[in-house]
């Protein structure tokens, strides 16, 4: 008979599985996470307002001003020369009677914040590596890279787009690849952007400075790998150069402020997101091109409902783990087939040559633009509200 090690097992040590382990460390669950060594995250997450409340009330964080900076606008530009063009577009987070939008984090700082809020007791961290996962007995047994095996009624995958953790449960995965990749890094700017994303959309993805504090920015270039390697390539007066060629020369002198680095994009699904004692949350159930901020946002929706989930869960009926993870399954369904539809439509409507897609893009930001109604729609999507 197999021993249980724990309650719950969270595997992966990213932002997704360190918010999971901590949070239901947090609400009295045996936890144990098995988190591996990873290189340094030096991207950003621009967090909604549900996703701000969420880490706060969960203890994740203390309060967002200590972490991050402000999102009060969304500026949108469209720099593409096609023949029919979108308008300049604002979205202020006044309209939606907001004092802003959500919050701008850096990744690695987030990080740590998580693993300073870690419960004294209830979470065990382990840093090691999964190599194979079954089920057997009710448990689900993960085998290490040591040769040792745990085990856990539960188990989380939060082990990224190549999920073992989905891929041994048999939860099928479909993914799109795209030609088009993204370059981050931070920048100095003469002019200070304050609380506004600034968005300039080409034919191959948007350029997008998001506030960072003073004049600090982070940049998001979506375009293709090609053109992304080759002006990497050329070193920072290359760099330098395009950035100010698609910021349309509007901030003044821009300086680099780390280095820059490029992540390949693609989309992916999950059909369930848990079945059979297995649950999935952040990339390991779904990842998006960082079009309308809602990659981390989504994860963090799965760490709620997964917490919702189990608290209304009897642990004291044999196969509860199987129970919960249907339940998390059917709970998730809706808001991960939104949230795919929606930024999938909007990333591939930025890259469409066609006319008709041109203007189906330029009449729905006027419709944006001119309708306060529809707007606060868009709102409501963008941060990722539930009627339920």
């Amino acid at each position: 008979m197999t021993k249980k090690n724990a309650d719950i097992i969270v595997v992966g040590g990213g932002l997704a599985g360190l918010a999971a382990a901590v949070s239901l460390a947090r609400a009295g669950y045996d936890t144990l996470h098995l988190a591996p060594t990873a290189p340094p995250d030096r991207r950003t997450s621009a967090l909604m307002m549900p996703s701000v409340e969420f880490l706060v009330s969960s203890g994740l964080i203390d309060s967002p001003e200590s972490v991050g900076h402000k999102l009060t606008a969304i500026r949108i530009i469209d720099a593409t020369p096609r023949l029919i063009r979108a308008p300049e577009t604002l979205f202020d987070a006044k309209e939606a009677g907001l004092d802003a939008f959500g919050w701008n984090f850096a990744n690695a700082t987030l990080l740590e914040r998580f693993q300073v809020a870690a419960p004294a007791t209830g979470l065990a961290t382990r840093n090691t590596a999964v190599t194979a996962y079954r089920r057997e007995d009710g448990l689900g047994i993960l085998t290490l890279i040591d040769g040792s095996t745990v085990a856990a009624p539960l188990i989380v995958g939060a082990d990224g787009k190549k999920s073992l953790i989905r891929t041994e449960a048999g939860l099928t995965a479909h993914e799109h690849k795209f030609n088009e990749s993204a370059l981050v890094c931070d920048l100095e700017l003469g002019r200070s952007i304050g609380g506004t994303s600034i968005e300039f959309h080409y034919p191959h993805g948007p350029f997008t400075l998001v506030p960072a504090g003073g004049t600090k920015a982070n940049l998001v270039w979506i375009d293709e790998e090609s053109v992304l390697r080759e002006t990497q390539a050329g070193g920072p007066e290359a760099l330098l150069a395009a950035f100010r060629t698609r910021s349309q020369n509007l901030f003044g002198s821009i300086k680099l402020a780390s280095p820059s680095f490029i992540f390949p994009l693609s989309v992916l699904s999950v059909p369930e997101a848990g079945r059979d004692g297995t649950v999935l949350v952040g990339e390991s159930a779904h990842a998006f091109p960082p079009i309308g901020a809602q990659g981390l946002n989504l994860g963090l929706r799965d760490v709620a409902d997964l917490v919702a989930v189990l608290a209304q869960t009897d642990r004291t009926v044999a196969d509860w783990a199987i129970h919960a993870s249907k339940a998390y399954a059917e709970r998730r369904a809706s808001d991960l087939a939104r949230t795919g539809i929606v930024v999938d439509t909007l990333f591939r409507s930025l890259l469409g040559e066609m006319l008709p897609t041109q203007a189906l893009r330029a009449g729905g930001l006027w419709a944006l633009k001119l309708m306060p109604s529809l707007r606060r729609q868009a709102f409501s999507i963008g941060m990722g509200e539930r009627s339920a």
